[in-house]
């Protein structure tokens, strides 16, 4: 017996029998469980599919709970996109004999892993099978699902064509006819329900975190937002428009009659393996409604701290100043510049069972566990500054307030601060240093901030050059002279190439610039004796503070970005500083 078989088995001894869990967690009664064993004993079939089918329990829970209690990754195929490569992989003889599903492949820490659903990931038989039948430059990694899921995505997925191109030329050619699109949102009845799931799959696997969808006379045009940038991806006939807006509508839980006023909603789907949100808004046009959807992957947003990139000086200051027991710090920047991502990954490392932690947001984007979140939504009566005093009484730690907007909500935030709380929030200006005037000309004093601001984050997001492809050049003595410091003519920068990794654009992911203005005893006396932000600003580079501009020139440097990337977010002139 190999060492992993001994390990399984040995694990397998000391798991608590399922019926003793369930009651344990509070999800069954003894006298459910003894109906249960009673109809087992007749039937034959697990305990688990049993509770199921007598309605004791949900197929989600009993999914959670066998998970846990296994030791496994769960996955929940009830919204499942499916990944067309994934199921060429795993043929649908393969998948309806052994009972399993292919859920999608993700790289990981440069190996390609498949991931698979299945009832029973502790079947090495059937792994082994389907490890020989992939090849070893794949990894299986077998998450638990429920019995009834994993049958019903074999019987919806096999057999249909998902790829874009694909059900594209199924609706071109009539195969399908389409008016048996499926109005009712259940699973991809028609070849529309399936080009709308395989767009969000496509976005997502693309790493955008924008959909455009925006009809024009003669034409729909399909866009997404990649690294910060919106490229175009498809170009479809108009006539596709409404089913495949009604598919939208419907999923997003808005009303599929309203036409003629911007709407809300939330999507919720599973790709990969793991769980995506949409946030959808449409908007009425001269040519029919646009809809935009911001994707909100959490697998993406919560980034610890020490994996944003930081310098060890930067994380350095950051640790600093979360450390400190009271007060107030402020993340600044322009929208989509990742001002939650820096926030989220902050209270990340301070959520720990000894700290309340409690947020006001609009909306939550993200779901954290032991934070409590609260949305302030359009349409509520609750506002930031309200929703502040509303917190107090809860007996938080820390409060994060999704943005500082006028002077109620600044005051509050600060009254917070000086009553023994950390309050994080984000405020837009176009620097750390600009946030200043800012909070004055929202109503408050030079004298209130001083002693009460632990520190400023000004935040940009920049495209990284895709490693594979940059291509280096010399600068001459120009450049060289705006660039300062390190630069002298004949320097080796980088500038974008193009290459299948980073379809053929030259960038690959995104980096934060950033300038940390922590306040000391120094530069708090002198926002208290009314210095102007020019000389706190000369006062604290004299402490080693690093403008955003210097951040930007140290990556361009480092060739981690280009010249023009950088220039194109931040201002490389000096002229704004």
């Amino acid at each position: 017996m190999t060492e992993a078989a001994k390990a399984d088995r040995a694990s397998a001894s000391k798991r608590k029998p399922l019926g003793q869990t369930l009651i344990e967690r509070g999800v069954l009664s003894e006298d459910q469980l003894r109906i249960a064993l009673m109809e087992q004993k007749s039937t034959g079939q697990p305990l688990g599919k049993v509770l199921v089918s007598i309605g004791f329990l949900t197929e989600a829970t009993l999914r959670e709970v066998l998970a846990e209690n296994l030791g496994h990754e769960q996955v929940d195929l009830s919204r499942l996109l499916p990944n067309p490569t994934a199921m060429k992989l795993v043929p649908s003889e393969f998948a309806k004999r052994h009972h399993v599903f292919p859920v999608g492949i993700e790289e990981r820490d440069g190996v390609e892993v498949l991931t698979l659903a299945t009832p029973n990931p502790n079947d090495v038989v059937v792994l082994d099978q389907l490890q020989a039948m992939i090849g070893a430059e794949y990894r299986i990694n077998a998450c638990m699902a429920a019995d009834g899921e994993v049958s019903a995505a074999i019987e919806s997925h096999y057999g249909q064509e998902l790829s874009i191109d694909g059900i594209l030329n199924e609706i071109e050619t009539g195969e399908v006819d389409a008016a048996s699109m499926d109005t009712n949102g259940r699973e991809y009845a028609g070849p529309f329900v399936r080009l709308v799931d395989a767009i969000l799959a496509d976005a997502v696997q693309r790493r955008a975190s924008d959909i455009h969808f925006e009809p024009e006379q003669g034409f729909v045009r399909i866009r997404y937002r990649i690294d910060g940038v919106l490229r175009q991806i498809r170009v479809l006939h108009s006539k596709y428009w409404s089913p495949m807006l009604v598919r939208l509508k419907i999923i997003a839980s808005m009303n599929i009659a309203e036409t003629r006023l911007p709407q809300d909603g939330r999507i919720s789907l599973v790709i990969n393996g793991r769980p995506i949100d949409y946030r959808a808004a449409s908007q009425p046009t001269l040519h029919g409604e646009n809809v935009v959807l911001r994707i909100l992957d959490r697998s993406r947003a919560l980034v610890p701290l020490e994996k944003l990139g930081l310098t060890e000086d930067q994380l350095e200051a950051v640790e600093t100043m979360i450390s400190r027991p009271e007060g107030m710090i402020l993340v600044t920047g322009p929208t989509g510049s990742g001002k939650t991502t820096t926030l989220y990954s902050i209270l990340t490392r301070l959520n720990r069972e000894g700290v309340n932690i409690m947020t006001l947001e609009d909306p939550v984007e993200y779901p954290i566990p032991m934070m409590r979140q609260s949305n302030i939504a359009a349409g509520q009566k609750m506002e930031f500054s309200a929703g502040i005093k509303s917190l107090m009484r809860q007996d938080p730690d820390i409060i994060l307030v999704g943005e500082v907007r006028d002077g109620d909500t600044a005051t509050m935030a600060l009254r917070a601060a000086m009553t023994g709380h950390q309050v994080y929030s984000t405020l837009h200006t176009n620097s750390a240093i600009g946030a200043l005037p800012r909070l004055m000309d929202l109503g408050l004093t030079a004298e209130l901030i001083a002693g009460n601001l632990i520190g400023v984050v000004g935040q940009r997001l920049v495209r990284k050059l895709c490693p594979h492809c940059k291509v280096g050049y010399e600068i001459d003595a120009e450049i060289a002279l705006m660039l300062g410091g390190d630069a002298h003519p004949g320097t080796t920068l980088y500038r974008a190439g193009g290459c299948s990794r980073c379809d053929y654009q030259g960038f690959s992911g995104r980096q934060g610039l950033l300038e940390i203005l922590r306040f000391d005893e120094e530069l708090d006396d002198l926002m208290a004796r009314g210095a102007s932000a020019r000389d706190i600003l000369k006062a604290a580079r004299a402490k080693g503070f690093r403008t955003l501009r210097d951040d930007a020139i140290r990556r361009v440097l480092e060739g981690m970005t280009s010249l023009d990337e950088a220039g194109r977010v931040v201002d490389l002139t000096g002229l704004g500083h």
